[in-house]
C-alpha cells in the first residue's frame, strides 16, 4: 500500500505512462521520497518498475546538473524486430 487513495494512484499511473524514461525515474524517486520508509518498494510496485530504477531516480534528483539534459529516448511504436 502506498498511502494514496486508489483514484490518485490511477492518475499517478496515467501520468507515469506519458513520461519519458528519465522523467519516469525522477517522478518515481520524488514519490518514493515523499512516502519515506518503504517508499521505494511501494512506488516500484505501483508503477511496475524495478526498485533500482527508483533509487536511480532519487540519485539523479540529488545532482545539481543533469549530465544528459539533451538526451531523451523517443517512445517506440510498433513491435520489436518488425513483427
Amino acid at each position: 500500500m502506498t498511502g494514496y487513495e486508489p483514484a490518485i494512484e490511477i492518475k499517478m499511473q496515467r501520468l507515469f505512462a506519458t513520461l519519458s524514461e528519465k522523467d519516469r525515474r525522477r517522478y518515481a524517486g520524488i514519490e518514493a521520497a515523499k512516502l519515506g520508509y518503504g517508499g521505494i518498494e511501494s512506488i516500484s510496485t505501483l508503477f511496475g518498475i524495478d526498485p533500482k530504477t527508483v533509487r536511480r531516480g532519487l540519485q539523479e534528483l540529488d545532482l545539481t546538473d543533469d549530465p544528459a539534459s539533451d538526451r531523451v529516448r523517443k517512445k517506440r511504436s510498433g513491435a520489436k524486430n518488425g513483427d
